[in-house]
């Protein structure tokens, strides 16, 4: 590397790997490991050994804070089986083991409470006579999961819920929580004017659609106190338009800022903003990529039973000529742009809220995987950090990677094609990208890429050896 060259990426380095302070929290750099996880758990909510290999892998990688995977407050709440939850006291043992784990490398660990809502892509045997508790009747128009109007009855309870969830995290020794109100999960299902359709106080303009949200806000702090972190992720603008244009386009960038605003709740609400975009899940902004309809055929029909739409959707990923069609407008609806893709709406928000109080910090997820684009990312101005998953799925060491170079190596990068994604719905989470790995034959490639996804189980929970002269059987 040139002397310039050299000096202008040790600069960047710097940025990054600075220490990042929140009122009430301190992270060692500027890389976090965004909210994403398989369904590597028992099916009652309770964790599993891979999940503590899962979350330890990326600590151990070098990330100075790890957000998790979508956390349910509440069986009612899941959007996946197999999914640790956190809904009653008992889970709090095993949370507390994933602290311990991710603490052994100087890494902290943020909890992201969460709940469905109408988005319940595979919600298990408890909730098959349960329609997603919402803001609205309206089944989302993607799969067409069916929804529940709630009452306020209704609202109160998981107002406790979210309550509850983050008093069990600082009582499992965790960092913090963030609570999710982007990609259209239940908190973005009353805060968006394009999905929240109510007539009552927690409906119509932009604060009557954030009082859900706002009193979830002000639980919290009566259970966790103003001294353990709180953050929320949240929609720069919604773009609920993007599979049909006559759809209301949700919440305006505008809003969002307003919102924003309202949830420092004069220095006792949020901590920070973590800056998404996308009013369903996937969505062509959110993870921006690619989509291969052909990896969404092979995994998507356990998904044709759960909503009115999703057997007509299988159909066009099936459809050689509807699929390619698919895969093009999905690409146009995301723009060109991949890493940084938020980063406008962060900068936008970053002005407002520092304005009002200096210390509010915001983060920005999308694509980020080269130091020229993370340490400018924050030195613009536009973000204080970046939220990372499917880079660091692609390369666990990212962190180490970029303090020496711009990135990884030409064809190990992450391609976005999500194919980790898709694969989630009935396999092991990990990186399905042929191509980044090395062999001279498919076979080889093959059978690195599936040992790679499958480091996820080692160590394995029992690790005793067995009685000499006894194999396993293949």
């Amino acid at each position: 590397m040139p002397a310039d060259a050299d000096f202008y990426h040790q600069d960047n380095a710097d940025i990054i790997f600075n220490e990042l302070r929140f009122r009430s929290l301190s992270v060692k750099n500027r890389l976090f490991r965004s909210n994403i996880s398989g369904m590597f758990d028992d099916y009652n909510g309770h964790g599993g050994n891979a999940r503590l290999n899962w979350e330890e892998k990326f600590a151990r990688g070098g990330v100075g804070c790890i957000i998790s995977s979508f956390t349910p407050v509440s069986v009612r709440g899941r959007i996946l089986v197999r999914y640790a939850m956190i809904n009653a006291d008992d889970k709090i043992p095993f949370w507390r083991a994933v602290g311990e784990r991710v603490h052994r490398h100087d890494c902290r660990f943020i909890m992201q409470l969460s709940h469905s809502g109408r988005q319940q892509d595979l919600g298990g045997v408890e909730n098959l006579f349960h329609r997603g508790l919402s803001s609205t009747n309206k089944s989302d128009y993607f799969h067409g999961l069916l929804a529940q109007r709630m009452t306020k009855a209704d609202i109160a309870l998981v107002v406790e819920q979210f309550a509850q969830g983050a008093r069990r995290a600082r009582a499992a020794g965790l960092d913090g929580v963030e609570l999710h109100g982007a990609n259209g999960y239940l908190i973005t299902q009353f805060l968006s004017s394009g999905i929240n359709d109510r007539d009552d106080e927690y409906g119509g303009n932009w604060e009557g659609r954030a009082r859900f949200v706002l009193e979830i806000i002000r639980a919290i702090r009566r259970e966790v106190g103003s001294d353990f972190h709180l953050q929320m992720k949240i929609n720069g603008v919604d773009h609920n338009d993007w599979l049909y244009p006559w759809i209301h386009k949700g919440n305006s960038l505008d809003e969002t800022v307003k919102i924003c605003e309202l949830l420092l709740d004069g220095g006792e609400g949020v901590d920070a903003f973590h800056v998404s975009s996308g009013s369903t899940f996937p969505h062509p902004r959110n993870p921006a990529g690619e989509i291969s309809t052909r990896e969404l055929a092979r995994w998507y029909d356990g998904m044709i039973s759960q909503g009115t739409r999703s057997g007509f959707n299988y159909a066009i990923f099936t459809n050689p000529l509807t699929a390619r069609l698919f895969e093009a407008f999905w690409r146009w609806r995301r723009g060109k742009v991949i890493e940084g893709i938020n980063l406008g709406y962060a900068r936008a928000i970053s002005s407002a809220v520092s304005a009002i109080d200096p210390s509010i910090k915001v983060l920005c997820t999308g694509g980020f995987q080269h130091a020229d684009k993370i340490a400018e990312a924050i030195r613009s101005g536009a973000c204080d950090a970046v939220s990372m998953a499917r880079p660091l799925i692609a390369n666990n060491d990212l962190p180490e990677i970029l303090r020496a170079a711009n990135g990884p190596e030409p064809g190990k990068e992450c391609t976005y094609c999500n194919k980790c994604l898709v694969n989630d719905l009935e396999n092991p989470l990990g990186c399905y990208e042929l191509s980044r790995f090395d062999g001279d034959s498919f076979e080889e490639r093959y059978e690195k890429m599936i040992a790679e996804v499958m480091t996820v189980f080692e160590p394995p929970a029992f690790t005793e050896a067995p009685p000499k002269g006894v194999q396993g059987l293949d």
